[in-house]
């Protein structure tokens, strides 16, 4: 078997595609909160609102911080969940790398997790009726917890 953290080691290699894959996922779930933001006039700051209403045209409404404009919290709870999710994916999954598991069990966890997490967002951002992201969300969960399991089996 290849070396733990090298591209020779195919646990390695797939780990890294998929946990790139989900970190880019949750980098453009920050620029489609600021594109809501954007298109709703929406802004959380002083200052973020102050330069949206330099460029007002004469006769709108001056702009004010605000929250709880649903098209723009349904995305950024998306991504607050993302945060939630990905960031310990990448964590447990480095450690996974190191011990060792069968590539072919780890290449399902990793293709899993990643299906989960995409799918979470489609049904949350879709607004599909639940269980469906209760459904997507428990199976990333749960196949993480797997690959923590194979971790702390380690000790």
């Amino acid at each position: 078997m290849a070396d733990g953290l090298s591209f020779n080691n195919p646990v390695f290699t797939n780990f890294a595609f998929y946990a790139t894959i989900l970190v880019v996922k949750m980098m453009l779930m920050s620029i489609l909160t600021a594109y809501q933001r954007l298109t709703k006039n929406v802004f959380a700051t002083e200052e973020d609102a102050a330069s949206a209403n330099a460029r007002r045209k004469p006769g709108k409404d001056v702009i004010k911080p605000m929250f709880g404009v649903e098209a723009v919290e349904r995305v950024r709870r998306g991504h607050l969940n993302d945060i939630e999710n990905i960031i310990p994916f990448v964590l447990i999954g480095f450690f996974y790398v190191l011990a060792n598991p069968d590539p072919y069990h780890a290449l399902i966890h990793f293709r899993v997790f990643a299906a989960a997490r995409i799918l979470h967002t489609i049904v949350y951002l879709g607004g599909v009726p639940q269980p469906a992201r209760a459904l997507s969300f428990f199976t990333g969960y749960i196949t993480l917890a797997g690959m923590a399991w194979r971790v702390f089996k380690m000790f």
